[in-house]
């Protein structure tokens, strides 16, 4: 099964795939929130020409477990892809996930630019795998 990790922003969407065994999650890009509608549209395109068989939204809960406004943010983004998707959407804890990508893109060297390129996919990345990592193995 091939998933797609979203890992939501107020300004970037990340995201991620899942190889079609649903083992590894990968880095796929990110979607900039320019208009209010695209970024969902550009999700459900990508849920069809990658035949995915389900969606991971990662869900930013307080370090407490709290929801707090960005919590909400996403909760409501979710709806809306619900609107469109015609496959599962899973709301996944992502706390950390984007302090633990950009250590990883600062130890690897890269510039500041570069790891934010890079730091919501892969942000998405980690997200997806701590989602495929808990699921009973077959």
């Amino acid at each position: 099964m091939r998933y797609l990790g979203v890992d939501v922003g107020e300004r970037r969407i990340g995201l991620a795939i899942s190889d079609p065994n649903g083992q590894v999650a990968v880095p796929l890009r990110t979607l900039h929130r320019t208009a209010p509608d695209g970024a969902i549209e550009a999700i459900g395109a990508l849920v069809v020409e990658e035949s995915v068989d389900g969606v991971v939204v990662g869900l930013p809960l307080s370090l407490d477990g709290s929801t707090g406004p960005q919590a909400e943010s996403v909760q409501e983004f979710v709806r809306e892809l619900l609107t469109v998707v015609k496959v599962p959407v899973t709301l996944w804890d992502e706390r950390l996930s984007t302090v633990q990508a950009e250590e990883l893109l600062r130890s690897g060297g890269l510039g500041w630019r570069k790891r934010k390129a890079e730091q919501d996919s892969l942000a998405a990345a980690i997200i997806l795998q701590g989602y495929l990592d808990s699921r009973p193995q077959k």
